[in-house]
């Protein structure tokens, strides 16, 4: 399967402006071969919120408008879309990954880690299990954003089959060197594709650095963008070099196999919940 990142700006609070991308973007990469377009994390609706009652505007649940339209949009493509969004659930908001494909609605991820950012301030932590689905034969984890620099996270979906993982991101200044370092390192320590998709353009203050990234199994660039402008990043995926996961290097002297290798007994401390203030959240007022 060809993917293509969309990185792109997006127009703060302009669901109809933004959709009209996604239906511009989707007929292009779609004649370019790719059967999976990703955009950015909160692509429908924008980030830079400043109360949860004016994101909640703008917010929908998962079969709402947005979806509809995104799955219209392939049905009549014959492809598969993941764009962020902003769910209302009854008085909770999350931040959203969907996927989307000829038949409708595949699968949701509400945004676990939240930083004190944006939108994000506002937003209830997800409250489901990672999960992976499948399109067209490809198995698809979702990940979000601050989620990328948790390797918790990568790692049990890559534990639960995922041959891509797919990070819709809104990445501003200072995370540079996720976007450099960590994508590569999600790749390669978990035998998978990690593909990250940011947004560029300004928004109320706060810029967006672009510089959206695929990396392949062993965590090599296939493409990425260097720069902050509007513009695609594209790669192949061959789900099944993502689903070997012993790699012979040397026969009989140097085989390496990172799932198999794992010592799950040794890693206690790092499910043990956290006595640490969390900023803007957390401290006495």
């Amino acid at each position: 399967m060809q993917i293509s990142g969309i990185q792109t700006d997006v127009i703060l609070g302009d669901r109809a402006a933004n959709l009209e991308r996604m239906r511009t973007a989707i007929i292009q990469e779609v004649e370019q071969s790719s059967r999976l377009i990703v955009f950015p994390e909160c692509f429908t609706t924008g980030y830079c919120f400043d109360s949860l009652d004016e994101a909640m505007t703008v917010a929908e649940p998962v079969d709402g408008k947005s979806v509809a339209a995104a799955a219209a949009l392939c049905e009549e493509h014959k492809c598969f879309t993941v764009f962020g969004m902003l769910e209302r659930d009854g008085d909770r908001l999350f931040n959203t990954a969907v996927l989307v494909g000829p038949n409708g609605l595949l699968g949701s991820y509400r945004k676990i880690h939240l930083p004190y950012l944006g939108v994000d301030r506002f937003t209830t932590p997800g409250d489901r299990p990672f999960e992976v689905f499948e399109a067209d034969g490809v198995r698809i984890g979702m990940l979000i954003c601050y989620d990328g620099g948790f390797p918790e996270a990568s790692r049990v979906l890559a534990l639960k089959g995922a041959d891509v993982v797919v990070l819709p991101t809104n990445w501003p200044p200072g995370a540079e060197y996720m976007s450099a370092f960590s994508v590569n390192c999600r790749a390669m320590e978990n035998g998978i594709y990690f593909a990250a998709v940011n947004r560029v353009g300004t928004e109320r203050g706060f810029s967006f650095i672009g510089q959206s990234r695929i990396c392949n199994t062993v965590g090599a660039t296939m493409d990425a963008a260097e720069n902050t402008q509007e513009t695609v990043v594209r790669a192949t995926l061959d789900v099944a070099v993502a689903r070997e996961k012993r790699i012979v290097r040397v026969p009989g002297k140097h085989v390496i196999d990172r799932m198999a290798d794992r010592r799950p007994e040794m890693y206690g401390p790092i499910c043990e919940p956290h006595s640490l203030l969390r900023p803007g959240r957390d401290e006495p007022a």
